[in-house]
């Protein structure tokens, strides 16, 4: 069975592959049926979710799964939240060689606000949130949603070159390491991408594949 991601992040594409491994599906990214990125205007994950599933999903007549996470501060009231992927604004005018390299860049002007915006806050604690939204066609009136939550701490500096988004700055307490320094076979096991998968396996099995 081939599902549409409604994405085009290349490491959540290869993250979601193995989290739904047991499933044998084939997940493509929308942009590789030419499909475009949806608008997210909405204030929570779950919404915005949807509104990316339903895009592809029309777009495509394919089954979907859209994938709507971020970074949640408690110090700062939540945010970056549904804004985390954009958190800081790049340059205007500025060319990129590619998607991969404008995402880089996006990722460290995060990273820097964030810590700019943490400077000298005694409170550092955090938490990854993933909502996942899968959906048989655009009109599905029951749509499978799965969240996870994977809490931890933002360090003062970055630490490990794994990952991408805030993962340098995201310290796990249990793992005794940040998401950047995780190996991606540990990732995958703990992560709130992981804890949503894991949710949405079952639902697929039970629901879609039984």
């Amino acid at each position: 069975m081939q599902l549409v991601l409604a994405s085009n992040n290349a490491k959540k594409l290869k993250e979601l592959n193995a989290l739904f491994a047991p499933l044998a599906l084939s997940i493509v990214t929308q942009g590789s049926l030419g499909v475009g990125e949806a608008e997210e205007p909405h204030i929570t994950f779950v919404e915005n979710a949807l509104a990316k599933a339903r895009h592809a999903a029309a777009a495509t007549g394919l089954p979907v799964i859209a994938d709507d996470s971020g970074l949640c501060v408690d110090a700062l009231g939540g945010h970056p939240g549904v804004h985390s992927a954009r958190f800081a604004v790049l340059p205007d005018g500025t060319t990129w060689a590619d998607r991969e390299a404008q995402r880089a860049a996006q990722d460290e002007a995060n990273n820097r606000l964030l810590l700019e915006r943490l400077a000298g806050v005694a409170d550092r604690r955090a938490a990854f949130v993933c909502a996942l939204v899968a959906l048989r066609s655009a009109d599905d009136p029951e749509p499978l949603i799965a969240f996870g939550r994977w809490p931890g701490e933002i360090l003062a500096e970055r630490r490990g070159a794994g990952g991408f988004g805030y993962d340098p700055l995201m310290f796990i307490p249990t793992l005794g390491a940040t998401a950047a320094e995780l190996s991606a076979e540990i990732k995958n096991a703990h992560s709130h991408r992981a804890l949503a998968a894991a949710q949405m396996l079952a639902l697929m099995q039970r629901q879609w594949f039984n």
